[in-house]
């Protein structure tokens, strides 16, 4: 069997948060309600993305890597990681806010849950009006102030909140304070790791288990980086036809790809696979005289060995990730 470009099966994630836009506005097929994740391409235990079409239909990531190793990684990303995938790809809808929480860095994770650390970024795809998100502190902050604001109910004044709208971006490192608003539909990239401190959740009861969810207070207070900053988002312009740096992290390295008319990609020098997360419109891939569309919502995976392409599109954004 060769490998060729590759799209998956999602997995869909029930969250107490979760709303419908994952179905109505990106055109996910799923039954059931209050679905908040769409996991787009997952190596992450029990939640394994499978390939949903062609002679490598129904293998997972892990089967994909242990056939074809450099050739579907990048020989220097086998190399670091093995059969291990090292991104986990989701779009999240949220139509209330989500929890106030905190991933550890991956020192913390490695020696505490055995995983990789959770660095993550997010781009936002749409966002209904006065939409916000709580990202890092808006004040220099230490430890005991910290621990006194949420003993006493009154951490929202210490966080930093931002009003955001379509195309926004933020980096998120391990130990910066977060949430997603309400209202907000995104893109999120992240190294793969399920971990998450969840530090305040507004005293909400799942209507699943009746109860209210796990904080995770202790675990938290070492992995918060108490530090201000005085700018969180990610500032970047747009070229057509280009790939325009939004993040570049030790972790992950994400462009955007405006693609107006043709063009062509070459990624012979890049010794990585290669993913594209359609945020906006609808492009024609071309590779090997076969031709792979890809509409907003949807994601792509080129192996390694996949070096020209040539894309078609009026008017199309695309994220374009690897590593």
């Amino acid at each position: 069997m060769e490998l060729y470009p590759l799209k998956f099966e999602p997995v869909y994630s029930y969250r107490l948060w979760g709303g419908n836009k994952l179905k109505t506005v990106l055109g996910k097929q799923y039954d059931k309600e209050s679905i908040g994740e769409s996991w787009e391409i997952s190596d992450i235990e029990d939640n394994e993305t499978h390939v949903s079409k062609g002679d490598l239909k129904g293998k997972t990531l892990k089967e994909l890597i242990r056939q074809f190793k450099g050739d579907f990684l990048g020989n220097s990303v086998y190399e670091n990681f093995g059969n291990d995938f090292p991104l986990l790809i989701k779009f999240i809808d949220a139509k209330t806010p989500l929890s106030i929480q905190v991933h550890p860095s991956n020192e913390l994770a490695k020696e505490r849950h055995n995983s990789f650390g959770k660095n993550e970024m997010w781009y936002i795809m749409q966002a209904e009006e006065d939409a916000e998100l709580i990202v890092g502190f808006n004040q220099q902050v230490e430890k005991e102030n910290y621990v006194a604001h949420l003993n006493n109910s009154t951490l929202p004044e210490i966080l930093n909140i931002e009003k955001v709208k379509k195309g926004d971006t933020f980096y998120i490192p391990t130990g910066r304070v977060h949430a997603i608003g309400a209202g907000v539909l995104l893109a999120e990239i992240q190294q793969t790791s399920n971990v998450t401190y969840r530090i305040y959740d507004y005293d909400r009861v799942d209507s699943k288990t009746g109860e209210k969810r796990e904080l995770h207070t202790e675990l938290a207070l070492d992995a918060i980086d108490y530090n201000y900053h005085e700018n969180y988002e990610t500032e970047y312009t747009t070229k057509v036809n280009a790939s325009n740096t939004l993040v570049h992290s030790p972790y992950f390295k994400t462009n955007i790809l405006n693609v107006s008319g043709s063009v062509t990609k070459d990624y012979s020098d890049l010794d990585s696979f290669v993913i594209y997360m359609c945020v906006d419109g609808h492009v024609e891939i071309e590779w090997e005289n076969k031709s792979f569309p890809l509409q907003k919502g949807e994601t792509i995976l080129f192996p390694a060995v996949i070096n020209n392409l040539k894309l078609d599109a009026e008017d199309a954004n695309i994220l374009e990730v690897y590593l």
